[in-house]
């Protein structure tokens, strides 16, 4: 019998919400029909959304990619001899060779796409459990100073340097400590967490391990938003694979180090992306910002020194430790060092993820990776950085991806969501959601976020229906949330709409509407 030909059909939601379930069993029954001996691989995405269902087929020459393929496809595929690689019209050529994902820098995504997602042995064939392996034969400092040297920042908003957080914690003298992996990911257009838990949980669940062992905590929790069923099921099969291969438990990959992981669902609330407010929900409370000092690396989870990193920022570390902190910090710019997953979505032609060196430029992104805009309309605004992040027109496009570059042009890179918008977008509109977006997830512990939200959403209208004198109120409540927030929630917030009002004036400076007894009754 002819060894089975392996043929790649991802179980990313992304690739399920267009059908990659019904095309798998397609797939499998005309094999069947036709006694052609092949094995059905549930891989995660390449990140090529566009193209999904993204079938890859294994050959001698390297996994050839077709796409986006529907059930209705399957027949004409195996008439064409797809399995061989042959030519057929959803023929896209060897995947690696696809310019959308050739062109990227992939460390922490090396896997994603490439791998069985539960399969210990394919994580491991893959270069999996080296860092681990490495990490336990080193002391706690030495792993922490490998961080550090490696100028990892963390990749949920804040950009703040991994390795000071981790020091601190290392430094910290208590009875239990913990790591706790920030998997809330509810910024718009964003989808890099769920497509790694979905595509390469071993990669996460190595990172937190390393950590553990790093600053001594033996306990870790996987802080998950409810809207990743696929994730959480998938996150939870591998902690127990891990955990009977003995990479988790009480002697982690054969050595004297302990540590052992939860996965926990949020409730739907934004605000739990902020570390302290998800703290108060793990704790079991409701999620409102805690006053810092104290900060959560001294008393955090249950008042004891806590970790609290992103998903990006923990999956990175496994890389980092197989390969070095300098060839982490060779890719790069300034005091923005490694790789950054970019979540491209809107109104784009070609949405996905690439990673890519930190230096990379708005406009490449934009019109190289993305194609330009889906609806083929002129480029109008960018916004980078989630919900909070700054609108940018097309005369900032050349700006690099780094943090300081984005920071002097006011606006953040947050967890690397760009939401593409063409000429048909209102940024008064988009001015107004940021207030309308904020007021609805404050946690409402402080008054300029509370409040300052919604007399913003009201301003706004006023605005929008012509009074523009009302800008200068907008100036003054913008200023006021962001010196007087507790937590970033109101303290950003501002940056959306300034940055509207900043570089879209147009959209602002709008003619009064005629006075009518109605118009007055509204006033």
């Amino acid at each position: 019998m002819s060894p089975s030909i392996k043929i790649y059909v991802p179980r990313d939601a992304a690739a399920l919400s267009v059908g990659a379930n019904r095309v798998a069993t397609a797939l499998a029954n005309e094999a069947k029909k036709r006694g052609q001996a092949v094995e059905i691989i549930r891989n995660g995405s390449r990140g090529m959304l566009w193209l999904e269902p993204l079938v890859e087929v294994e050959t001698a020459k390297g996994r050839v990619a077709f796409g986006p393929v529907a059930p209705k496809d399957v027949a004409s595929l195996f008439e064409a001899n797809f399995l061989t690689g042959s030519a057929h019209p959803l023929n896209l050529g060897l995947t690696e060779e696809i310019p959308f994902f050739k062109n990227q820098e992939r460390l922490t995504f090396a896997r994603v796409g490439v791998i069985d997602p539960l399969s210990v042995d394919d994580y491991i064939a893959h270069g999996g459990f080296v860092g681990l392996k490495k990490a336990v034969t080193m002391t706690g400092a030495a792993i922490v100073q490998e961080v550090a040297d490696s100028g990892l920042r963390g990749r949920g908003g804040a950009g703040f340097p991994t390795g000071i957080k981790w020091k601190t914690v290392l430094g910290a003298e208590a009875d239990q400590k913990y790591i706790v992996c920030n998997a809330d990911e509810g910024d718009s257009g964003t989808f890099a967490d769920r497509m790694l838990m979905e595509g390469d949980p071993y990669t996460l669940i190595e990172g937190m391990a390393i950590a553990g062992v790093a600053v001594g905590a033996t306990k870790g929790f996987i802080y998950l938003r409810s809207e990743y069923p696929h994730a959480y099921q998938t996150l939870l099969e591998a902690i127990r694979t891990a955990r009977a291969a003995r990479w988790l438990g009480p002697a982690i990959g054969g050595s004297s180090y302990a540590f052992d992981l939860e996965v926990r669902l949020g409730a739907g609330a934004y605000i739990c992306g902020e570390e302290t407010s998800l703290l108060e929900s793990l704790e079991g409370k409701r999620a409102i910002v805690r006053a810092k000092p104290p900060l959560p690396a001294l008393k955090g989870l249950f008042g004891k020194p806590t970790i609290v990193n992103n998903v990006m920022s923990l999956a990175t570390i496994p890389w980092i430790m197989a390969n070095g902190a300098k060839a982490y910090a060779d890719f790069g710019m300034g005091r923005s060092r490694g790789t950054l997953p970019i979540q491209l979505a809107g109104n784009i032609k070609q949405g996905g993820l690439i990673e890519k060196a930190f230096g990379v430029r708005l406009r490449e992104i934009i019109q190289t990776y993305g194609g330009g805009t889906h609806s083929g309309r002129s480029f109008r605004a960018v916004q980078v950085g989630g919900p909070l992040g700054a609108y940018f027109p097309e005369s900032l496009l050349d700006t690099p991806m780094d943090y300081e570059a984005m920071a002097a042009k006011k606006g953040l890179l947050g967890h690397g969501g760009m939401v593409v918008f063409d000429d048909t977008v209102d940024l008064a509109q988009q001015a107004r959601f940021a207030f309308e977006f904020c007021a609805k997830e404050s946690c409402g512990k402080c008054t300029p976020c509370r409040i300052g939200a919604t007399r913003g959403v009201e301003t706004m209208d006023k605005v929008i229906a012509g009074d523009t004198s009302k800008l200068a109120l907008i100036d003054d409540l913008c200023h006021l949330m962001t010196d007087a927030s507790l937590c970033a929630m109101g303290g950003l917030t501002p940056v959306p709409v300034m940055s509207a009002m900043t570089h879209f004036p147009d959209d602002f400076n709008r003619a009064p509407k005629r006075m009518t007894p109605e118009n007055l009754a509204a006033e």
